[in-house]
């Protein structure tokens, strides 16, 4: 990519879109594009119209979105739906309005079904139902999919779509009620240390597995994407491997030095049983994550207790 073209990142404040911020001004780039959710509010159409008629972008970087844990997902899945929905609607109008030449999707891993063959190809989408504690999210993911081929298929712009595993690091949301399961248990085991807690409580059996991706691992394969990569089918974005929930709760327990005990609350949901993504259309491309799940742990953690504690 053209270091000086202007590049718009949405969401650019958020875990992903820090990220990538960050990665791009790493290669050099020096024309980058942001506005925080108070300047500009993607829900609103013609303010988004407005502001890509006003700095017209060669490259829009789609981070932006409403996302939270399961309970979260579970508990609203209307704001899921629609907020969602009409951020990328807006955005990706607004940028067909201006022939950006080149757009990048950010999706999510639960577009695919609950009981989909794993590791999961990416030829698995629209083929079973959705887990249903998310299944508002990954509708609104889905038809941002959809979206980004139509314009392909019209139009003939260069537009692409990408499909991350759960994502963890630096700017994540550690909320208790509205984060997602890793920054979650970070929070949880630090606040059981520094009370003495005896017991930690893991909702579900804790036998789901789940793969885990450094968010700085992502910005990286974005660019990487971007500059290698032009069909109109989603790519998956992941490490490959995964782990349990046990196993990540004891992880995050040796990380951060708590020695009580760890249960479950098996009245709390597991959601999808595994959700192990098929990464080797990316690894073909030339890529590969770079950020070993203890090691990025380590290093979210000590960012967590810098920025929260």
């Amino acid at each position: 990519m053209d270091l000086q073209a202007p590049v718009y990142v949405a969401g650019h404040r958020g875990l992903v879109g820090s990220a990538i911020w960050r990665r791009l001004e790493a290669a050099g780039h020096t024309n980058l594009i942001g506005a925080s959710s108070s300047e500009l509010d993607l829900r609103d159409r013609d303010a988004t119209f407005a502001f890509l008629r006003e700095h017209r972008p060669d490259v829009v970087i789609d981070a932006a979105a409403r996302v939270g844990g399961i309970l979260a997902n579970r508990d609203h899945p209307t704001e899921f739906l629609s907020d969602n929905l009409r951020i990328q609607v807006n955005l990706m109008d607004a940028a067909l309005d201006v022939r950006t030449p080149r757009l990048l999707f950010l999706g999510s891993s639960c577009i695919y079904p609950k009981y989909a063959e794993q590791p999961i190809r990416e030829s698995s989408l629209l083929t079973g139902e959705l887990e249903p504690t998310n299944d508002a999210y990954a509708i609104a993911k889905i038809a941002g999919i959809m979206q980004v081929q139509a314009v392909r298929r019209q139009y003939g712009l260069r537009w692409i779509s990408a499909m991350p595993t759960n994502l963890y690091g630096p700017n994540d949301n550690f909320d208790p009620v509205s984060s997602h399961v890793l920054p979650a248990l970070i929070r949880r085991f630090h606040e059981a240390r520094e009370t003495d807690a005896p017991e930690v409580v893991l909702w579900g059996s804790g036998t789901p597995r789940r793969e885990f991706l450094h968010v700085d691992d992502l910005a990286d394969a974005c660019l990487h994407l971007l500059e290698q990569y032009d069909a109109p089918e989603p790519i998956n974005v992941g490490v490959g491997t995964d782990v349990s929930i046990r196993e990540l709760a004891e992880l995050v327990a040796r990380v951060v030095g708590y020695t009580g005990a760890l249960s479950n609350d098996l009245s709390k949901p597991d959601g999808t049983p595994r959700k192990l993504l098929d990464v080797s259309k990316l690894l073909a491309l030339g890529w590969k994550p770079s950020i070993d799940l203890e090691d990025g742990v380590a290093a979210t953690y000590r960012w967590y207790v810098e920025n929260h504690s």
